[in-house]
């Protein structure tokens, strides 16, 4: 096998041993030895594809926000449903998958955002910046709604997406915290109230 092939493929079987673990246990709660002891990874091989348990952090939160992204995207990009109603769809899928499984499902961003913005300035960055690019995701679909007069145009689409994020992920940790669907309603309820005409 081709060597930057196989050392590509080992990178990636660690992120996504590392990313279950996280979701677990959070990062400072995941240890490396338990992580390699997982992956089937030598203990010496980790400073091969990380030079630190923070670099793994922050390539973690990389490959969650693409990945992220991209089933975003899809979810926004359906054809045959306006503009307005795939944003919704997308927060209705998310409250749902809460109410079926009891918890919030593979979402590393909630997992980790309260607990290392204080401990890493590199992995804050990396969730920012993972905020930030869902927000404009979110910006380019009310922007179309807006032209296609499906919601108001009272807040600017970039104002109206970082409304939507922040009002999502404040629901998120609270259901997290309270292991109910309650605060994922209260903010679908809020979001469909915004994202009308009036």
């Amino acid at each position: 096998m081709n060597k930057t092939l196989q050392r590509n493929e080992t990178r990636e079987h660690l992120l996504a041993t590392g990313e279950q673990l996280c979701l677990q246990r959070g990062f400072t709660g995941m240890g490396l030895s338990e992580l390699l002891a997982l992956a089937k990874v030598p203990k010496g091989s980790f400073y091969h594809y990380f030079p630190s348990k923070e670099a793994f952090g922050v390539a973690l939160l990389e490959r969650y926000f693409d990945h992220h992204l991209r089933e975003i995207q899809q979810q926004l990009s359906v054809e045959d449903v306006s503009p307005r109603e795939r944003l919704l769809q997308h927060f209705r899928y998310a409250e749902t998958l809460f109410r079926q499984q009891g918890h919030i499902v593979g979402c590393l961003g909630v997992k980790l955002s309260a607990e290392v913005c204080d401990l890493s300035e590199p992995m804050r960055n990396a969730l920012q910046q993972g905020a930030s690019r869902t927000m404009a995701v979110y910006a380019r679909a009310l922007e179309q709604a807006q032209q296609q007069e499906e919601i108001s145009r009272h807040y600017a689409a970039p104002q109206l997406a970082e409304l939507l994020y922040l009002l999502w992920l404040g629901a998120s940790l609270q259901s997290k915290i309270s292991r109910e669907a309650g605060s994922l309603t209260l903010a679908l309820h809020a979001i469909e109230q915004l994202l009308t005409q009036q």
